[in-house]
């Protein structure tokens, strides 16, 4: 069973998969899972996240048919940054789908994340200009402008720019990481 709707509820308020996890009272492994289907969740898991959302129980398995063909207009894109606005991603795929495909630009000395991070996912990722310094394992990839780097999301990962210009490229993940 996939409960897509699920991620769908919790990013449309807002909330992290911790904070769902702490207005459940249910492990934050667990709702990856039921988001992702991994797992079937038990009445009383759903009872508990349709009650944390305000919605129906039923609520939760409705899906709605994408169209078969979705524009992302540039100007409609969702936007997420860091706090510092460092890194910038931009949702070029549809939301919702089966593969998530960003844009992204990094400024000079940032990085994606603190520490290398792994999920279960496969990403994809296209230098479109700069540089970018893929660290996956513990291995160091240097890319430049049109160079790609395809990996498992499951090795810790992030990107980094030690470079002084800005980078942008692109990351195809598949299934969207949670």
């Amino acid at each position: 069973m996939t409960l897509a709707r699920i991620r769908e509820l919790r990013q449309q308020k807002g909330l992290t998969l911790h904070q769902l996890a702490g207005l459940t009272r249910l492990s934050v492994g667990m709702i990856s899972q039921v988001e992702r289907g991994i797992t079937d969740p038990s009445l009383e898991t759903l009872r508990r996240i349709s009650d944390a959302f305000g919605v129906p129980l039923f609520d939760l398995f409705r899906e709605d048919e994408p169209d078969p063909v979705t524009v992302v207009r540039k100007d409609e894109r969702r936007r997420v940054s860091s706090p510092r606005g460092q890194i910038v991603y931009s949702q070029v795929s549809r939301l919702g789908g089966k593969l998530e495909v960003l844009e992204a630009a990094i400024e000079p000395g940032a990085v994606s994340s603190g520490e290398r991070r792994s999920h279960a996912s496969e990403e994809c990722v296209l230098v479109l200009s700069g540089r970018l310094r893929v660290e996956a394992g513990k291995d160091v990839y240097d890319l430049d402008a049109g160079d790609s780097c395809h990996f498992d999301s499951m090795i810790p990962h992030r990107f980094v720019n030690p470079h002084e210009e800005v980078a942008r490229y692109v990351v195809a993940v598949t299934p969207p990481s949670a």
